[in-house]
């Protein structure tokens, strides 16, 4: 690098002297006024910034430098974080701003495919409890459709329209304090396309379109792609500009060695990097003597090393500081530079204007129908000031209906000062009908286990009003199939009504008080039901509650008997159910896997009658309560659970799912092997999240739990004293399809081994 470095920019000694004299002004050039070739006025700088991802960090400590070393920008040209890190500056943000900003940024979460968690609806938030949230395809138009990108730009666009909304009314990006132009590719011609107008949050998240990882974005009829594809280092158009000199920084990622030439992956990568690499060396061909080249050793950082901004930007700085005396000729006196930077203040503070009152609110993407119904969900409304961070606030719920791949918006000022506002929504290129499959895997090594597939599907917007449509299918030791139908009940009202129907088929092991094996009976159970619900939470982002009908049919035939069971016993047994019923949920988890923060609280209680064949019916209750709350202190993370059920008094075979047993579920003891009418049951976890990462998980954790609970047959056995206990040990992973668990089990009146699971525990 140092050899190319010197190849370049250290001319002959007459040369540079002669150069340092033309670089000495006479005067200042103001922000964004061309400055005149020859005489005493210094030559035009022209700043070129190229793509890199995340090594595009870099460039903030550059520009850094540049300020310490007094170096006026004239013109600035990027392509991909070079067009983000370019434009945010062009637009009047100095160096420090933007370091500060992007060190505030959690990049981690920026590109998350949905929003937070907590703002989901609460049909969303089931769904994670399921099957996996990662693991989704859509089906549209008769065939399957993946997503259009690997991950999601919501929230960087938003990033970004916070930061250019003063740019929003000018003609064109000549208009700012320092002149710009970013760079993207046709994707349907192959061409380079130069923006320079419009937009400027569009155009910068335009040219930041990486190929298979952020979707393309439509910009005036035209799809465009990442600009690094054709121009990664786009000198010729800070010439166009009018630039006399160039300073070129080319953080571009280097091609790999061969032992990443082993996968489909690494064989693409390296191909857009051959690609990248052909037109930047095209481009630094073209640079002249009394340019600068600048190429800070980012060494084995990527270009998806997000979480390293700080490194990345401390690295371009420690490196343009190294090369001061080539800056040197490019720069000018103080009091010239002040005056620069105080006419590209003067620039910005013009262009930002007073944000006047909503004149208009409509929304682009979406039918009249559909416009009206999601305006309902919007706190900015006509006649109120304009509030950005309320308007942010609006399409972060929006965004986490999980409908719309873009979520962004416009402003437009009016003459009298008022802004009308248009939310532009695009809806998911693979929806309306979302795949999404699970498992559930579990073998404690000892010949007990169990397999399960989920196949869930999801129809959104079955009608104008937001009703759905949610189907779920089980194979494996459990066979069952779910649907449900949602429908809101007016425009203006958050109530809704639900009709469902459950039907499962599965074989349960019944044990004794003394936890002896008895029998291994075949269950089916049908339950439908018709609820009248309210969500809790604008968008039902806390919960919902619920009041409604349920029955119930069904089933007990045994199939493998103990000798100690009686004979009268071997029947099967047939019971029907009709009752009322009234659920609420409330759910705050950050993660449904492993969270580290938030709450969960859920209870359900049925007052109705049951018949059995052949007898007269009685009545009945239930009721089941579950909650988790979480706290994290630095890395350590504390999950308590509680749960708590009880039914009316029925036979043996009969008892329905208030049982415990398994993974953190009385670790130590079989499934099902805790049963009864009755049941208590605590577990504290602790986890740790560690500090590797691997590309199949979230994260990796490692932890313990401590559980108490029994369950008793009648009231009259409940007895504290006779709680049982269990532990684990584990490392766990949140991973694509569920959470996975290796684990050392251990209870005193139950086994110690070792215990595998992926799925819900």
């Amino acid at each position: 690098m140092l050899s190319r470095f010197a190849a370049l920019f250290v001319p002959r000694l007459a040369g540079a002297l002669a150069l340092l004299l033309v670089t000495l002004p006479a005067q200042a050039q103001t922000a964004g006024e061309p400055a005149a070739k020859g005489g005493s006025e210094r030559p035009r700088v022209g700043l070129v910034l190229s793509g890199g991802g995340a090594r595009g960090f870099a460039h903030v400590g550059v520009l850094k430098a540049l300020e310490a070393a007094r170096v006026p920008v004239d013109v600035i040209v990027g392509t991909s974080m070079g067009a983000i890190v370019g434009g945010l500056y062009a637009s009047g943000m100095t160096a420090d701003d933007l370091e500060r900003e992007i060190l505030a940024v959690n990049w981690g979460d920026l590109f998350d495919r949905r929003e937070p968690r907590q703002l989901l609806s609460q049909r969303r938030k089931e769904e994670d409890f399921e099957l996996s949230p990662v693991l989704m395809l859509g089906f549209r138009d008769g065939q399957f459709v993946l997503p259009s990108g690997a991950v999601s730009t919501r929230s960087l666009e938003m990033l970004l329209r916070r930061y250019t909304l003063s740019t929003r009314h000018l003609a064109n990006f000549d208009g700012l304090p320092t002149p710009f132009r970013a760079v993207a590719t046709d994707m349907e011609t192959g061409k380079a396309v130069v923006m320079d107008h419009g937009d400027l949050a569009a155009a910068l998240r335009a040219s930041m379109s990486v190929p298979g990882v952020f979707s393309p974005l439509a910009v005036d009829g035209r799809i465009l792609g990442d600009g690094g594809l054709v121009n990664n280092l786009p000198v010729d158009v800070a010439r166009r500009m009018g630039a006399d000199v160039v300073i070129a920084v080319n953080i571009g990622t280097p091609l790999a060695g061969r032992e990443t030439l082993g996968s489909v992956v690494g064989i693409t990568t390296q191909m857009v990097n051959i690609l990248t690499e052909q037109n930047v060396q095209a481009s630094i061909a073209t640079l002249k003597p009394q340019d600068l080249l600048l190429a800070p050793p980012l060494g084995q950082l990527t270009s998806g090393d997000f979480g390293r901004a700080p490194e990345l930007v401390k690295i371009g700085n420690e490196y343009a500081l190294t090369v001061k005396e080539a800056l040197a000729r490019f720069a000018v006196d103080a009091p010239s530079y002040q005056r620069w930077a105080a006419a590209r203040e003067a620039q910005a503070l013009a262009n930002t204007g007073r944000i006047g009152a909503v004149a208009s609110v409509k929304f682009e993407g979406v039918n009249e129908q559909r416009a009206a119904r999601l305006a309902t969900t919007m706190d900015t409304s006509e006649g109120q000031r304009l509030d950005v961070p309320k308007l942010e606030g609006d399409l972060q719920r929006l965004a986490a209906m999980g409908d719309y791949e873009r979520v962004d918006y416009s402003l437009v000022r009016r003459s009298d000062g008022a802004e009308d506002l248009t939310v532009q929504l695009r809806e998911n290129a693979w929806g309306p009908n979302y795949l999404r499959v699970g498992l559930d895997l579990r073998t404690d090594f000892q010949g007990q286990g169990a397999f399960n597939l989920r196949i869930s599907h999801n129809r959104h917007w079955l009608n104008d009003s937001g009703a759905e449509w949610r189907n779920r299918v089980q194979l494996g030791e459990t066979v069952g199939l779910y649907s449900e139908i949602y429908q809101p009940l007016t425009l203006h009202s958050d109530r809704f009504v639900a009709a469902y129907a459950d039907a499962n088929l599965r074989k349960v092991e019944l044990f004794s008080p003394e936890g002896d094996a008895l029998a291994l009976v075949q269950r089916q159970s049908l339950r439908v039901g018709a609820d009248i619900g309210w969500p809790m939470g604008l968008l039902g982002n806390v919960g919902d509650m619920r009041v409604g009908v349920v029955a119930a049919q069904r089933r007990v035939t045994p199939e493998l008997l103990a000798s100690s069971i009686p004979a009268g016993s071997t029947t099967s047994l047939k019971w029907r159910e009709l009752g009322v019923r009234g659920a609420v949920i409330a759910d705050q988890l950050d993660y449904a896997n492993f969270p580290s923060s938030g709450y969960r609280a859920e209870g359900e209680v049925v007052f109705g009658r049951r018949s059995f064949d052949g007898a007269s019916s009685s009545p009945f209750t239930s009721f089941e309560g579950t909650a988790t709350a979480v706290k994290s202190w630095g890395v350590h993370t504390f999950n308590f659970g509680a749960r708590l059920a009880k039914t009316s008094q029925i036979p043996l075979g009969a008892i329905d799912e208030y049982s415990l047993g398994g993974f953190q579920q009385l670790s130590g003891y079989r499934v099902g092997q805790v049963a009864g009418n009755y049941l208590v049951f605590g577990r504290l976890t602790y986890y740790q999240r560690l500090p590797w990462s691997v590309g199949v998980a979230r994260a990796l954790f490692v932890g313990g739990s401590l559980e108490a609970g029994n369950a008793w047959t009648s009231r009259r056995d409940i007895s504290f004293g006779d709680l049982r206990a269990g532990s684990s040990l584990f490392v766990g992973a949140d991973t694509g399809i569920g959470p996975l668990y290796l684990s050392i089990v251990s209870a005193p009146r139950g086994y110690t081994g070792l215990y595998l699971f992926l799925g819900r525990p």
